[in-house]
């Protein structure tokens, strides 16, 4: 049987000053809004979670450069479908993992800090993978995979597999690598800052940056 065709989008509840004069670094607006309006498009009904049921805006995100007008008109509307939702986020305990055939781990550096650690949402993607669901995740969001478990296996879902993020350069360009803490396994650099670079492996999908300039 097909997995149901309703998709969860996770959003960190993190928040950092990460940024050289202090700003802080939380959710990264169109790393949940890009998916969210895709998944839309696709006929997927969408809901958003966070482990703690609560998210802070990145600052960068919300810049001109980063936020296009389009964008900014969605995020600005309290009453849009997306902003609504993300307003009233989910928490792991309200999910049903059956009824979603689809997680996405959005990102911002934020992540880095909670989703290693959010046992919540990390057990959802674990039963939905059983499930036979597709595991995904945008930059930095793919440090949510090492606490996934697959229980065939009862190891890590990417245990044995080759995965992508945000890459070494861009953490530099952003001036936020001496801040920014690494669990990474084996790293192998690319020469290029944020090409756009994605994995698909079995039911597991992730991409490098979403980011266009």
């Amino acid at each position: 049987m097909a997995p149901p065709k309703r998709a969860l989008i996770v959003v960190t509840s993190a928040h950092a000053p990460l940024y050289p004069r202090g700003q802080e670094r939380g959710l990264f607006i169109t790393e949940a809004l890009h998916p969210f309006n895709v998944f839309k498009a696709a006929g997927f009904a969408v809901d958003l979670v966070s482990e703690t049921g609560t998210f802070q805006p990145d600052w960068l995100s919300q810049q001109p450069d980063w936020l296009p007008e389009k964008d900014k008109a969605v995020w600005e509307d309290r009453r849009s479908e997306f902003r609504s939702k993300l307003d009233r986020l989910l928490k792991p305990e309200d999910i049903d993992p059956s009824k979603y055939g689809l997680f996405f781990a959005s990102a911002g550096h934020a992540s880095l800090i909670d989703y290693p650690e959010a046992k919540g949402l990390q057990s959802i993607a674990s039963e939905m993978y059983t499930d036979g669901g597709i595991i995904s995740a945008v930059c930095h969001g793919g440090a949510i995979f090492p606490g996934i478990i697959d229980p065939a296996t009862s190891k890590s879902i990417i245990a044995g597999k080759s995965v992508t993020g945000f890459t070494t350069e861009g953490e530099e360009e952003e001036c936020v690598l001496a801040r920014t803490p690494s669990r990474a396994g084996t790293v192998r650099p690319l020469r290029v800052p944020l090409p756009l670079r994605g994995l698909r492996v079995s039911r597991l999908l992730v991409h490098q940056t979403p980011i266009l300039r």
